[in-house]
């Protein structure tokens, strides 16, 4: 039998100060990626998203739940807008699109995928 390990952030917070030397790939533009674990097939996916100020993603709909801490700065949606600290959780059936005036990084957990609407 295989043994499954568990993968482990210790100090999450404290990535903000590594922030730069993370492999960030592109997602958007002005918002580049770095994922935490491979996502599954219509599954679950988790990542850090980096917005540069004034980076947007378009009009997209949750096909699951969707998580997301914001770590740094500030993150806008159809909602509101916040800060660091804030969690927001997106539930299945909901679309909006994301902004960032100042830009920010955040952890986004999805339980299913996003369709990006364009």
């Amino acid at each position: 039998m295989e043994t499954i390990q568990s993968t482990v952030f210790p100090g999450l917070w404290q990535i903000l100060a590594q922030a730069n030397e993370l492999l960030w790939e592109p997602f958007r533009p002005g918002v580049a990626i770095h994922p935490l674990y491979s996502p599954e097939p219509n599954g679950a996916a988790a990542a850090l998203l980096r917005y540069e100020p004034g980076a947007s993603v378009p009009y997209h709909r949750h096909t699951g739940f969707e998580h997301i801490l914001v770590l740094s700065g500030s993150q806008t949606d159809d909602n509101g807008t916040y800060g660091a600290g804030t969690l927001v959780v997106n539930p299945p059936g909901t679309r909006h699109t994301v902004s960032s005036a100042d830009g920010c990084i955040v952890l986004a957990i999805w339980a299913k995928p996003v369709h990006i609407e364009e």
